[in-house]
């Protein structure tokens, strides 16, 4: 290891956040807004809509992982990973644009357009977000210092997720004048634009510092091996696949929720009332989300001195669920409760996001001690697939789920497909949070355990 400083400014943790925020503002993009886009402005049947997001990953089996190795063994005067951040900055606005856009090729040509951008975008994604989450694996040795850079990194990220979440449709709605093709088109150049900014924020205002052994060069087979006897990684994994469907599949039926389901509702608010439309109670509802997650990973650190991340991942991930669960027994007019339980879902979520990462770093650290090398991107992009598994898994079942129930876009929904609604944001996403959690708790890695590792890791360096 070089340079190995174990404590960072606030400078290079602000500078390391800025990249999640960038990728936030796309990511919510993807969660909550696509799915409704590609149905209801871009013109796909819905189980079209998840099959395409289904096939999407056959190419990411092989994507993240490749390009987790690539990075691995990449070697520049700027690092393994930072420049890859920089260097997929504007490539990725630029798929985000055009996977935004309505081409009119017909039924069969618009769908291939959207399988083709939609294909193209999650390259682009991988391409800065593997190279981006190994890099907090390498800006210091300190496991602790770490998960005080990963809160840094979701702080930064929830103000990504609260600008997508909170002013997206207000956006759409500004730029089209009544016209959403145009306005998404608009809305996700400017959202380039900003992302691009930040991505080379992050570039130049960190650094690489753990660095493995240059006298030894795995082969590309002795990392996957080693990833696949790595029980930490695989723990973590399977279990942010479920987390992500969970969240992934509340997101993506949002929108469908307050369009079909909620409707237009009056709140009376201090004597004043408020005409909550589908656009405003949309996107007040995710930015109170937002707020409360934000919260929930600023008091990580704090909570993390009284019990142990593992602890913070399962308990809070379950509670999180059951509090979705809870949105099954809510009428459209429960509004007040329908804020309340969506704040108490996020906010746990928020712990379990920060812890998420920190944990996966401890896994890479964890593959050195057990099997004498570092692997941190091929890590991070098996985890980075996980991720991307549970946000297809997520909304190729919203897909599946609207067609079964009897979707049909820009219309009166019937009882059976309200019904279809109300369990994609209750009882079909909690199931997934609820056993992700319990996974959690065969997780061996514990912080006493971390601790014990760092030292002999510092005694071989």
């Amino acid at each position: 290891m070089a340079e190995l400083k174990q404590y960072l400014s606030k400078k290079e943790k602000i500078g390391y956040g800025l990249g999640d925020m960038a990728s936030n503002l796309y990511f919510q993009t993807f969660v909550v807004f696509m799915p409704i886009f590609y149905t209801d402005v871009f013109g796909l049947a819905p189980a079209a809509m998840g099959t395409m997001m289904l096939f999407s990953r056959f190419w990411d089996a092989a994507n993240d992982p490749l390009m987790g190795m690539i990075a691995d063994r990449t070697d520049t005067k700027w690092g393994k990973f930072r420049p890859y951040i920089a260097g997929f900055a504007i490539p990725i606005g630029l798929a985000g644009f055009f996977a935004f856009n309505t081409p009119n090729f017909g039924a069969s040509g618009n769908l291939i357009y959207a399988y083709v951008t939609y294909i193209l975008l999650m390259m682009m994604y991988t391409g800065v977000n593997v190279p981006y989450a190994a890099l907090m694996g390498v800006i210091t040795p300190n496991s602790a210092e770490r998960t005080s850079v990963s809160q840094y990194r979701f702080a930064f990220a929830f103000i990504g997720q609260f600008i997508a979440g909170a002013v997206t449709l207000g956006l759409v709605e500004y730029f089209g004048s009544g016209n959403e093709a145009i306005g998404w088109r608009m809305v996700m150049v400017l959202y380039g634009i900003v992302a691009a900014a930040l991505l080379f924020g992050t570039f130049s205002l960190t650094k690489e510092r753990v660095l493995p052994k240059v006298s030894k060069q795995n082969r590309i087979k002795d990392d996957l091996k080693n990833l696949m006897k790595n029980k930490p990684w695989i723990l973590m994994g399977l279990a942010t696949f479920f987390q992500l469907t969970f969240i992934v599949m509340r997101g993506s039926s949002t929108t469908y929720y307050f369009r079909y389901f909620v409707g237009n509702q009056e709140l009376n608010l201090l004597g004043m009332n408020i005409d909550l439309g589908y656009a405003l109670f949309t996107s007040s509802f995710i930015g109170v989300g937002t707020v409360a997650t934000f919260i929930g990973a600023l008091l990580t650190s704090r909570i993390n001195k009284y019990i142990s991340k593992k602890t913070i991942y399962s308990r809070f991930l379950i509670m999180s669920a059951i509090c979705s669960l809870l949105f099954y027994f809510l009428a459209p007019e429960n509004i007040i409760l329908i804020y309340t339980l969506n704040a108490l879902v996020s906010f746990f979520f928020g712990a379990v996001s920060v812890t998420q990462w920190a944990m996966y770093t401890d896994t890479a650290d964890y593959g050195e001690w057990k099997f004498g090398s570092r692997s941190t991107a091929l890590i991070m992009a098996a985890s980075l697939f996980a991720l991307k598994m549970g946000l297809t898994a997520g909304g190729t079942i919203v897909g599946w789920v609207l067609e079964g129930y009897g979707f049909v876009a820009n219309e009166i929904q019937t009882e059976s497909t309200l019904l279809g609604i109300k369990m994609l944001m209750s009882v079909f996403p909690a199931l997934f949070g609820i056993i992700g959690g319990f996974l959690v708790l065969f997780y061996p890695i514990t912080d006493e355990k971390m601790v014990e590792i760092e030292l002999d890791l510092k005694n071989k360096g």
